[in-house]
């Protein structure tokens, strides 16, 4: 049965859906492993896991895809990789380039349809550390970028699983939307991270990027960011040409691992656009429309106790798709091993 988000009382509102995540989730829940993966260009991602790999290579995996501008410091990443640890599971957000704190090196950044990070590194997991049931989660940008992964893959997917949050799947009409109304605020502050990125890419490596400073401080819109910074340096016409060629609506149909979509209608950052036809999606895909949760927020519970409900939703669903239900059952949880260590 699927399992309904209802919304903190008196927060259903879609602004305070979407911010109350960075007051509920004001502490990091978990100190990473850091880890630096260099790739064949020259280039490098870095990885920020539950616990160091090397000692839970039998634990079902779990691979997250951040948002624009996100990083494991997101609350959505550092509260699902310590809800998915306390499941019994290894997790790992894979920044994508320029986004875990130092800029990138080559000529070129990330974007929502640039998959060939992740499947480097889906395969260098396996290669490096074993091959185990594994599943990916993508949110906003993320959740994009890994549709048109599943996609792209179709039969080839070597993920048992994924789930998808708040991922804008047709990319033109939300680029509109951020320029409308009360979403415009979100449009200034996701700018504003990105002209922050951009700027410490240049004075770091210059001439990295297709634009100088002066340009870059003169953006007012993050269709200006697209059409001058990430169509130039990844070979597309203008903002439009990257806008329709990365949408990952077209590539549903082709997907063929079982896959969650949440979105909710009340989301600021979207439109009707991004919601799928579902005569057109294959039997593995399950789509979840809430009525309210707003831009990747979902915060249900009580004033005194919120809850993260995505952080319960993601792992419930994961689990059984990556471990039959009677080895769930017998899995020692994070809580069972403190259980065990106070003795009680």
């Amino acid at each position: 049965m699927t399992e309904n988000f209802r919304p903190l009382p008196g927060a259903g509102n879609p602004h305070l859906q979407t911010l109350l995540p960075r007051l509920v989730r004001r502490q990091v829940k978990l100190t990473p492993f850091w880890q630096r993966l260099e790739l064949p260009d020259g280039d490098f991602i870095d990885l920020a896991w539950s616990e160091d790999p090397q000692f839970a290579r039998d634990k079902p995996r779990m691979v997250l895809f951040h948002g624009l501008e996100g990083s494991f410091t997101s609350p959505y990443a550092h509260g699902l990789l310590d809800a998915w640890r306390t499941k019994g599971g290894l997790g790992v957000v894979m920044h994508f380039r320029g986004c875990s704190g130092e800029p990138n090196r080559l000529q070129r950044i990330y974007h929502s349809g640039e998959t060939e990070d992740a499947r480097y590194f889906l395969d260098w997991l396996t290669r490096t550390y074993g091959a185990a049931p594994t599943a990916a989660v993508g949110f906003s940008l993320g959740g994009n970028m890994l549709a048109c992964y599943l996609g792209q893959e179709g039969e080839k997917c070597s993920l048992q699983a994924a789930v998808i949050v708040s991922a804008p799947l047709m990319l033109e009409p939300c680029a509109y939307r951020l320029e409308r109304g009360s979403s415009r605020f979100y449009q200034r502050y996701l700018l504003n991270q990105l002209k922050g990125n951009a700027r410490r890419k240049l004075l770091k490596y210059p001439g990295t990027l297709p634009v100088t400073l002066a340009q870059l401080k003169a953006m007012r819109r993050i269709r200006e960011f697209d059409d001058a910074i990430t169509a130039k340096a990844h070979g597309f016409n203008n903002a439009l040409d990257y806008y329709q060629r990365c949408s990952a609506m077209p590539l549903l149909p082709a997907i063929k691992v079982p896959l969650l979509i949440i979105h909710a209608k009340d989301d600021p950052f979207m439109t009707a656009a991004v919601i799928p036809d579902a005569q057109a999606l294959p039997p593995g895909v399950e789509y979840q429309l809430t009525d309210h949760g707003g831009h990747v927020g979902f915060v249900s519970g009580s004033w005194r106790h919120p809850k993260m409900w995505l952080e319960q939703r993601i792992p419930d669903w994961l689990l059984p798709k990556l471990i039959p239900m009677q080895q769930i059952e017998k899995r020692p949880t994070e809580d069972d091993h403190s259980l065990a260590r106070t003795g009680s």
